[in-house]
């Protein structure tokens, strides 16, 4: 495994990623960037169903240790919450930021700015990664960050955390310059991802994402130090009453992704947010339901990945009003 310079440098060297650029902000005009493809001018300051613009909003920056053992290290991952998102889960545990735009519209930023603050996280915290949280509807923002950090010094392999509501031409465009692909599965029932997160197709829009990012960068690969370079995670949050859909979401990573893929299995869930309006996710996971799915992942022969543990998942919510929104998160190898 090459431990060299990240794909984007020579994108970069060669014109390509100024050209991916520009391509990708002249659609903002009509925007099709996301799966919803609401072609709102976001260039003329048009908002999107996204709620945003055409500048990136950076709602908290720093040093995450909380994320999967291989992002995290022993320096952090260095995350990048960005404000808004093209989905509406009811249960969102970051809501302060997702579901808030007229307070996110304080943190909008310049392109110039989110790349100072990669450089910050690599040279300021020395985190392992770039981390972009929630990144979907700011992708031309963030291209055009890189290629504005490139020159000044950026190198880390940037980490691409979605919900997977990604549009596969736009993820297309990230081919090289994207690391690390950290994309959760949420569903495996369109009337469950319409009902709790507003989302049409999103069965259909995040396997073929998923499938996407597989091409891009493969299974996960990690150095000696044990810290991931480049790759696939799939995240899978288990949502009460099998609302997740979890065996058949889990046996179609296997059986259609790869079967070497990388799986957190997250126990955190919550019932944040608008959940108590749901009676049917207005409670934590029980424990046989945590059980049921860690013999799934046996069954199945999923090897590469960890599970939470049961019993914390108020140690894991957010509060993006403190300086750091996150609790340390507790992980323990899959068997």
């Amino acid at each position: 495994m090459s431990t060299g310079e990240p794909g984007y440098v020579a994108l970069y060297r060669s014109g390509e990623l100024a050209r991916r650029a520009e391509r990708l902000e002249a659609r903002l005009a009509a925007c099709d960037i996301c799966p919803r493809e609401c072609g709102a001018d976001r260039l003329r300051g048009e908002v999107g169903h996204c709620n945003s613009g055409c500048l990136p909003i950076v709602s908290s920056v720093g040093a995450h240790h909380g994320e999967e053992p291989v992002l995290s290290g022993g320096r952090g991952s260095g995350t990048i919450f960005f404000g808004n998102c093209n989905l509406r889960c009811v249960y969102c545990q970051n809501h302060q930021i997702s579901q808030a735009p007229e307070m996110q519209r304080y943190y909008e930023v310049s392109t110039g700015t989110l790349a100072e603050r990669m450089l910050y996280l690599q040279d300021g915290l020395h985190c392992h990664n770039i981390n972009l949280v929630t990144p979907s509807h700011f992708v031309p923002q963030i291209v055009r960050a890189v290629l504005e950090a490139v020159p000044l010094g950026l190198r880390r392999p940037l980490v691409y955390n979605t919900s997977s509501y990604d549009s596969v031409r736009t993820l297309g465009e990230l081919d090289g310059v994207i690391d690390i692909y950290l994309a959760d599965l949420r569903y495996a029932s369109n009337e469950m991802g319409r009902r709790y997160s507003r989302a049409r197709h999103y069965v259909e829009s995040s396997r073929e994402a998923i499938k996407e990012m597989q091409r891009q960068v493969g299974d996960l690969v990690v150095d000696e130090e044990g810290i991931a370079r480049r790759g696939l995670i799939i995240r899978h949050l288990i949502l009460p009453n099998g609302i997740a859909g979890s065996e058949a979401s889990l046996r179609w990573l296997v059986e259609e992704v790869s079967p070497e893929v990388a799986v957190s299995v997250m126990a955190q869930y919550y019932p944040a947010h608008l959940a108590s309006k749901y009676h049917e996710l207005d409670r934590k996971i029980l424990p046989e339901e945590y059980r049921e799915v860690a013999g799934l992942v046996a069954k199945l022969g999923i090897r590469n990945g960890w599970m939470q543990e049961m019993g914390s998942a108020e140690d894991y919510l957010p509060d993006f009003a403190r300086e750091e929104p996150f609790a340390g998160r507790r992980r323990r190898r899959t068997r």
